[in-house]
Formats: structure tokens, C-alpha cells, sequence
């Protein structure tokens, strides 16, 4: 399960470089640096480079869960990263490419509040 895992997080990453944010000098990066290390209990890590700026990293951190990160350029040059952690409690994602949702308006705040600090009290 490890390594198909893996595997499959290799060819995605390379195959967005290429396809998704490349350009011209995509189609003919090399990797660089390839390390990978597989246990036979199952933990792994592994971390490569590409000579068009595209790096991963991951490393298994217990029985059910990962922690990594990658980056790539944009087609605009910008340096787009991002670190993850995978768990039971499921994929947290964190970059600043991310969408975020919007600030909550002030009247809704004080309204919160106001239901906040005058609940009812219950009847007995």
C-alpha cells in the first residue's frame, strides 16, 4: 500500500509539473536527486529534485500516517509550496495558495455574542 502510494504521489507531481504549470524546459527535466528508503514494518521516506525547480518529500510518521510537502514554480515564476500531514484524522493541507474563506461580517460577530452571553436559562 506504501509504495503504490508512493508511487502514485511521484507520477501526479511530476505529471502536474509537466502538464498543469510547465513550460518549454518542463518536457526535458531530469531528476536530480531521487532518495528513497522502504522498511519492512512499512515505514518509508523518500525525497527527489528535478532540474525545473520541482521537489517532494515524505515521510511515513506512524502505522496510518504521513508528513510532507512539495514545491514547483508557477508558469508566472512563482515559488508555490506546500506541507501536508496525512492521519487518521485525514489530509491537512498548508500553503498559502490555499483558499480561505471569507472574514465573518462584524454584525454577525456581535450577533453571536449577544446569543452567546444571553441564552436562556433552562426551566427545571
Amino acid at each position: 500500500m506504501n509504495k503504490f502510494l508512493l508511487t502514485a504521489i511521484v507520477v501526479a507531481t511530476l505529471a502536474y509539473g509537466v502538464f498543469a504549470g510547465g513550460g518549454e524546459d518542463d518536457v526535458h527535466a531530469d531528476t536530480y536527486k531521487f532518495e528513497s528508503n522502504v522498511e519492512y514494518d512499512g515505514t518509508f521516506n523518500y525525497v527527489f529534485e528535478t532540474t525545473n525547480g520541482i521537489t517532494a518529500e515524505e515521510k511515513s510518521t506512524g502505522p496510518h500516517s504521513v508528513k510532507g510537502g512539495f514545491a514547483y514554480y508557477s508558469p508566472e515564476g512563482e515559488l508555490i509550496t506546500m506541507s501536508y500531514v496525512a492521519d487518521e484524522n485525514g489530509f491537512h493541507p498548508k500553503s498559502t495558495i490555499l483558499p480561505t474563506p471569507p472574514p465573518i461580517p462584524p454584525a454577525i460577530l456581535r450577533s453571536l455574542e449577544y446569543i452567546r452571553t444571553h441564552q436562556k436559562k433552562s426551566e427545571n
